[in-house]
């Protein structure tokens, strides 16, 4: 049978945007527990191609300089505003194995950060928020990724106080749903 109150975690994990963060630092303990957690995903001949680099205190702000260097449309004080709310921010890194097809290492790296996410649910006050800036490939000579890592995006971390629940209407999943007997 189905664990029922793990269905329930599962279905009220959410987004916690860093503009919803105050800033308050998260102990590393708590960050490493949450990168332990990720590496438990499941990867095809664990290939385990997720890669993390994390960003806290003084070097969030060499992190904002690179990432406004990617995209100069966004103001550099409205990206630094979001990673000085951030506790963390997490590089998801990649790095491809060449033994089994990219995507299912992209959907493993995936997997581990939703690891986290579904980790958060029962912390009431830590979130999460994954951001894919354009042009993060471009990241990779600041985070010296090798020739066969790459960056896929951002997870920032960080304390909120309260957040409205939000009422999401999802579409219903048996309109996506073809069943074969």
């Amino acid at each position: 049978m189905l664990d029922k109150s793990l269905l329930k975690k599962i279905s009220k994990r959410k987004t916690i945007y860093p503009n919803q963060f105050t800033g308050k630092k998260i102990p590393k303990k708590t960050i490493e527990k949450l990168l332990n957690v990720a590496n438990t995903a499941p990867s095809h001949k664990l290939t385990q191609p997720w890669l993390f680099k994390v960003f806290s205190g003084p070097s969030k702000y060499d992190l904002a300089q690179n990432v406004y260097h990617l995209n100069k449309k966004k103001k550099f004080e409205v990206i630094l505003n979001k990673f000085n709310l951030s506790s963390h921010i997490i590089c998801i890194c990649i790095r491809k194995s060449n033994k089994i097809p990219y995507w299912e290492e992209i959907a493993a790296t995936a997997m581990a950060i939703q690891n986290i996410w579904i980790s958060l649910v029962g912390s009431k006050n830590i979130g999460g928020y994954w951001s894919s800036p354009k042009n993060i490939e471009q990241l990779a000579d600041f985070l010296k990724l090798k020739k066969n890592e790459e960056c896929l995006g951002l997870f920032y971390l960080g304390e909120y106080n309260i957040v409205k629940d939000r009422k999401i209407i999802r579409k219903n999943i048996e309109d996506d749903i073809e069943w074969y007997d």
